[in-house]
């Protein structure tokens, strides 16, 4: 077993890679009670094509997370209720990018890591169990298609992206999961969820041996083939649409302002590009920068302002939204003020400022085991490490934030959504 120790961030991480392809990551921590595990594969919400065994498939939209919800039936009963049963809190969730299903628990932390394994790797769908769980999503996929900020996020990624599947809800539609069946939950369980494709992170007062010999007996013996993904038509540089407008039930305004950016390739490369996009979207539009003072002393946004960097395979972006009585003039000021970093540069005192901030925000999420597992096992599948970040984060220069402010924040580039208030009759 490898042990990796990141003194930079007081660290160790082991790390081994079992016959059957299986990454496993441990981070010991005696010092605690509570363990946490983390089991994920390499499979979400945009991985509706596929090639395995030389066949190709077309899925529809939400299978993935379709196949959350009934991973965890078993033959003999409920995993959700034989976890609980045992004292732990467990729960799943499904990205673009991958499915994880994880628990937390202070007791019998080995019994319930074998029934997180054993679920996982082994389905047991029904025709009636899938069909009654068509109604069930069916009624989740209305309750957020009638949220304004879901609306208002994914019709960005519809301006942004004309082919990326990216621009495709993880839930799918009422529609679309109506073909989905036993059978296509099998194929994709076949496809993806082999421990090849798979990483087992864990945190807490464990042995990594012994979290290793759990795995061996428990998961198959031998990795199967691993399927092949495709995203479609490559995109092209910029924005499918400049605006997209919709109206619903709000009481102001919703934004959110996108910028299509340069899919990077997997690797360290990648996370550089995240630690960069981070920095930049500081330097332009953070708390301590005078476009935000600005924005918030004219009405235009208000304590519920966000943004951030987003990265899937295939695609990248930055985006920032909230409520804001004139979406179009925070558009034309961030467009601005991007325009003036291009002549002038990022001040360098707020660049420093803000690089501190960053970094000790990210030092101090490593202090739940949550962040821990889960950015590893994120990192992993993009090609690095979650911990190497300090070391990369050192070698960030102030010019490689503007570079990407002035290539990503440009009006070809960019995409507005908003959401209004329903008009009087409608």
């Amino acid at each position: 077993m490898e042990k990796l120790q990141f003194a930079r961030v007081g660290e160790t991480m082991y790390h081994e890679k079992l016959e059957n392809g299986l990454n496993v990551f441990v981070f010991p921590k005696p010092e605690f009670q509570k363990g946490y595990a983390f089991f994920a594969t390499n499979y979400g919400g945009m991985d509706m094509r596929f090639c395995l065994d030389g066949e190709w498939h077309n899925t529809p939209a939400g299978v993935a997370h379709y196949l959350e919800h009934k991973m965890f039936d078993t033959e003999e009963g409920n995993a959700l209720q034989d976890l609980a049963a045992n004292g732990a809190s467990p729960n799943a969730f499904t990205s673009n990018a991958i499915t994880g299903y994880y628990f937390d628990s202070t007791e019998k932390f080995e019994d319930n890591l074998r029934i997180l394994l054993s679920f996982v790797s082994v389905p047991w769908f029904t025709k009636e169990s899938v069909d009654k769980e068509q109604g069930i999503i069916g009624q989740e996929i209305g309750m957020i298609e009638d949220d304004p900020d879901w609306k208002v996020f994914m019709n960005l990624m519809a301006a942004l992206y004309k082919n990326h599947p990216v621009r495709v809800s993880v839930a799918g539609s009422v529609e679309s999961i109506s073909h989905i069946t036993a059978d296509t939950l099998y194929a994709c369980h076949k496809a993806f969820y082999d421990p090849a494709n798979m990483v087992l992170c864990v945190a807490g007062p464990v042995d990594p041996d012994r979290i290793c010999e759990v795995a061996r007996e428990i998961l198959p013996k031998e990795a199967g083939p691993i399927a092949v993904k495709d995203y479609g038509e490559k995109e092209g540089p910029e924005a499918a649409q400049a605006l997209v407008e919709e109206r619903m039930e709000v009481s102001a305004p919703l934004f959110q302002l996108g910028y299509k950016g340069d899919a990077p390739i997997n690797g360290e490369e990648r996370l550089r590009q995240q630690l960069v996009g981070e920095l930049a979207l500081e330097v332009l539009l953070g708390s301590s920068t005078s476009l935000y003072a600005k924005l918030y002393r004219e009405g235009l946004i208000n304590q519920e302002f966000s943004y951030g960097y987003e990265c899937y395979p295939g695609c990248a972006f930055l985006a920032a939204g909230g409520e804001s009585k004139d979406p179009e003039a925070v558009r034309m000021a961030v467009a601005d003020e991007a325009a003036r970093i291009g002549r002038e540069g990022v001040d360098p005192k707020l660049w420093e400022r803000v690089k501190k901030g960053v970094y000790g925000n990210k030092v101090r999420g490593l202090n739940s085991f949550e962040n821990l597992c889960i950015g590893q096992a994120q990192a992993f599948f993009a090609g690095s490490n979650f911990l190497r970040f300090a070391e990369v984060f050192d070698t960030i220069t102030k010019k490689e934030a503007e570079e990407l402010i002035e290539n990503w924040v440009r009006p070809e580039r960019t995409a507005l959504s908003v959401v209004r208030a329903k008009e009087e009759g409608q």
